[in-house]
């Protein structure tokens, strides 16, 4: 069995690690998705609770990718122990969202600035 390192809800498999800035979708078989359609050389580095963590090279930089389930409960877990245990400097939630607004239209952009 490999050597493992970590906290309560990331375990970092034995020679790898997480980048700087990583991407959170909410479903963990997405980030799997932007892994291995976007990154070269992918490599897994959590898989704890089935929330898959990838790091890989997209355009010359290192980007990791990992789920953070459902909600904003779950995704503060996983994005506070990111920061504070792993050194990770910038999240980047990707994925779907709804709203209720009749300005919005599909694929538009937003940036939430506060909640």
């Amino acid at each position: 069995m490999a050597k493992e390192s970590g906290s309560a809800s990331i375990s970092l498999k034995e020679g790898t690690d997480i980048a700087k800035v990583v991407l959170m979708p909410g479903d963990p078989l997405r980030a799997k998705y932007v892994a291995e359609s976007f990154l070269e050389q992918p490599v897994l580095f959590n898989d704890v609770r089935n929330m898959l963590g990838y790091t890989g090279i997209y355009k010359g930089k290192r980007i990791s990718v990992m789920g953070h389930g459902m909600g904003i409960p779950s995704m503060g877990i996983y994005s506070h122990e990111l920061y504070t245990q792993f050194g990770v400097e910038s999240i980047i939630r990707i994925g779907s969202a709804g709203a209720l607004s009749p300005e919005l239209h599909t694929k538009d952009v937003v940036i939430a600035m506060g909640a």
